[in-house]
């Protein structure tokens, strides 16, 4: 993102994002706001969809491109939080299977010796530790997934907040703060004087 912004202009940006020839989030909602502006400047107001002005045409495709990268960027996680939710119930399942099978066992004997339940049993205990052991994984995986994507979007959010200061207003973030905040101390000093 710094090679991004300390480039000197949006064309020299995109150069530099197409060189390294990346395919991250940042240089495809780079790339989304570039086609954006070209196809505005070339097709606005041609149609019912695009005669709104540049700002919103930008801002919905933006928020177009910030979709599909979180549906991208959230691909996978579903069956990871289904893994994670039934695991423990399959090991579950399979230790009440086991006992089952132990207590067959000490029907048909009629005896409850060690032998007979030792080996059910074990299996029982066996397939509850193999139910936690896919559960476990699966659930630390999702959560550190989700937690990674909600601040790569809160951080893609920004990106394409500043990408649509920039195309809108060509104008640098803090020079437009300083201007703005100059312009408000103006129209105070006005108003105060005027009053």
């Amino acid at each position: 993102m710094r090679s991004f912004w300390d480039a000197r202009s949006f064309d020299e940006a995109l150069a530099g994002i197409q060189r390294g020839g990346r395919n991250d989030p940042f240089t495809r909602l780079a790339r989304a706001a570039e086609r954006a502006w070209v196809h505005h400047r070339r097709h606005g107001g041609t149609s019912l969809g695009e005669s709104i002005d540049f700002s919103e045409f930008l801002t919905r495709q933006l928020r177009n491109s910030l979709g599909q990268i979180s549906a991208q960027m959230e691909w996978g996680q579903t069956l990871l939080a289904s893994v994670g939710s039934t695991a423990p119930f399959v090991g579950l399942f399979g230790t009440v299977w086991g006992i089952y099978h132990a207590l067959i066992t000490i029907g048909e004997g009629g005896q409850a010796t060690l032998d007979k339940v030792a080996g059910p049993v074990g299996e029982a205990l066996v397939m509850t530790g193999l139910g936690l052991a896919v559960a476990i994984p699966a659930v630390l995986a999702y959560n550190g997934l989700t937690r990674s994507n909600r601040v790569m979007l809160a951080h893609l959010d920004g990106f394409a907040h500043d990408l649509h200061v920039w195309l809108v207003t060509r104008a640098k973030l803090g020079a437009r703060v300083e201007q703005g905040e100059q312009r408000q101390a103006v129209q105070t000093v006005s108003v105060v004087g005027g009053a």
